[in-house]
């Protein structure tokens, strides 16, 4: 396992709903002290910050650290646990997942239940499971055996797949790589960038609550007023049955994507043009996306102040908001690469005239 696997698997087995991403924080914390300046906002977002052979402009790349999970909101009187969803979660992939509560006492397994079908009229069997008819199971029979365990109203509930390299062998499979492949990235920008003279201040940001509403890429900017945001994403692999080119035409190891639009921005179409630029200097593949729906912390940083120059790089990944996803090796390597050639290229003259004056 090499150093950037073992940072994936740091980075994905550690919990982080939104509101709770402690864990996760930590882990972006170990690994930023050693190559920069550590800053936070009051939100709970950690900031890694780099300066460069200049104090402007001053370069952001942000990754939210929450993952999709659960809150746990109701304790029956015959001990199954009634939740909420924290972040956007499809009915039909949450039945019969194994989770973990994490608790004051430590971590409570268990898994998602319903009503078995087994037990239903042909025609309810029929129908999709809606999250309010779903439960949490701890193998608890009273309301007091739950509590016992160590669960209260409010504990975070979180999706359980280890990390795990597959069969091809540059495939991996595990949960949060929404969006701890982002955080992945700032961390390796700055090791790769550690020594190296870049002409601008670089601002790594690890944001809370990009899945409910992208606040913390609000309040982390309070205070640096970018001149430039470059959001690192994951990106819907649409290489699966039943997806049509039209649909998403981005496949796993082509390349990282670039977002044309969103439901949250139009990026800079300077900085767009520029990353496509550089891509085709250096030979790294780029594949192209838009998404009708949904949204990223771009939303929120692009319309801070005056405005800024934003992009969105993903990396493509195949069944996000799930239990687990899989990502292709390749496709992180180019990205990462593509940043740090971006990194270095954002200097004062060309980030002025990202815009009109």
């Amino acid at each position: 396992m090499d150093s950037t696997e073992k940072l994936f698997m740091e980075l994905t087995e550690v919990a982080g709903v939104p509101g709770y991403e402690a864990e996760a924080r930590a882990v972006l914390r170990k690994h930023l002290e050693p190559v920069a300046k550590i800053e936070h906002d009051k939100l709970g977002s950690i900031i890694g910050v780099k300066a460069g052979s200049a104090d402007f402009p001053r370069i952001v790349l942000a990754g939210h650290m929450d993952e999709v999970g659960f809150m746990a909101s109701m304790i029956t009187d015959d001990g199954f646990i009634r939740f909420v969803p924290l972040g956007g979660w499809w009915n039909q992939v949450m039945l019969g997942q194994r989770i973990v509560i994490k608790t004051s006492k430590g971590d409570v397994p268990g898994l998602i239940g319903a009503k078995p079908p087994h037990l239903m009229e042909a025609d309810e069997a029929k129908k999709l499971v809606e999250k309010k008819d779903m439960y949490i199971d701890i193998g608890a029979t009273s309301g007091d055996q739950v509590r016992q365990s160590g669960v209260r109203l409010g504990d975070p509930v979180i999706p359980i797949c280890p990390f795990t390299v597959l069969a091809p062998g540059k495939t991996y499979m595990a949960k949060a790589w929404d969006d701890r492949l982002g955080c992945a990235l700032i961390v390796q920008v700055f090791q790769r960038l550690a020594k190296a003279d870049h002409p601008n201040t670089l601002y790594g940001i690890g944001t809370v609550q990009e899945e409910v509403g992208t606040r913390g890429a609000k309040t982390s900017v309070h205070n640096i007023n970018p001149d430039v945001a470059i959001i690192l994403e994951v990106d819907i692999a649409g290489d699966v049955p039943g997806i049509k080119p039209e649909e998403s035409a981005i496949k796993l190891g082509k390349g990282p994507s670039l977002l044309l639009y969103d439901a949250g921005m139009i990026p800079n179409l300077r900085l767009r043009d520029l990353v496509i630029s550089l891509a085709e200097k250096a030979k790294i593949p780029l594949q192209f996306s838009s998404m009708r729906g949904g949204a990223t912390d771009g939303r929120m940083i692009h319309v801070h102040n005056e405005g800024v120059p934003t992009v969105v790089l993903g990396v493509p990944t195949r069944h996000i908001h799930c239990h687990a996803g899989i990502i292709h090796r390749d496709d992180y390597d180019h990205a990462l690469e593509l940043l740090v050639q971006l990194v270095k290229h954002l200097d004062k003259r060309t980030v002025e005239g990202l815009t009109d004056r």
